[in-house]
């Protein structure tokens, strides 16, 4: 089976063809760099990243069982949003699943009218769990991890959100590509920040 792992960023699964736009030592340089020494004395030990064109993946048409992207899409540009589902379409078998998963846009909307307006000092890049001075993953204050939430870490030149997505969206997405699919929720890493996930299959 031919399985991808697109936009992987740290996130290496065993038995996925791993795409990023980086190299695994870029890669966790950018995590904080802590498992980079084991990398480099046990590089068996970690699954290969492959840098492919996400908008020209060298597959064949029907080729590709499963493409996975978990926090990927909203990194693309609105141009670059239809030239990534198209493709990967082209390259799935018929049954084939596009799963992935997104920001929940509308709920982040209410969570920012809501969140406290407290700026506390400027981002310092590079710096892991700053935030805006927050220190923290709590959604309380609009100058916080509700800000790199909506627009991205930005601690790199890929870490950028560019896109927003909404059930509304998905549904006509997925529709407009002729996939049979399927929408559930959940939220990110214990904090109150909601993900849309949805399991695609092309029919």
């Amino acid at each position: 089976m031919i399985k991808l792992n697109v936009g992987c960023g740290q996130v290496f699964l065993k038995g996925y063809t791993n795409i990023d736009s980086d190299t695994i030592e870029q890669i966790l340089e950018r995590y904080g760099g802590k498992d980079l020494e084991v990398f480099k004395r046990f590089p068996d030990t970690f699954e290969k990243v492959y840098n492919y064109d996400v908008f020209n993946l060298p597959y064949k048409d029907g080729e590709v069982d499963e493409i996975l992207c978990e926090g990927f899409l909203e990194h693309l540009s609105f141009e670059e949003e239809g030239k990534f589902l198209f493709d990967a379409k082209r390259v799935l078998k018929v049954n084939g699943l596009f799963h992935f998963t997104v920001p929940d846009f509308d709920s982040l909307a209410r969570q920012w009218l809501e969140a406290e307006d407290d700026f506390k000092e400027f981002y310092k890049v590079g710096t892991d769990e700053h935030w805006f001075g927050n220190w923290s993953r709590t959604l309380d204050n609009k100058w916080g991890y509700l800000t790199a939430f909506i627009f991205g870490n930005q601690n790199g030149t890929g870490q950028f959100h560019r896109n927003a997505y909404t059930v509304k969206k998905i549904c006509k997405m997925m529709s407009s590509l002729d996939f049979s699919y399927q929408l559930s929720f959940f939220n990110f890493k214990n904090t109150k920040a909601k993900m849309i996930e949805c399991k695609a299959f092309k029919r």
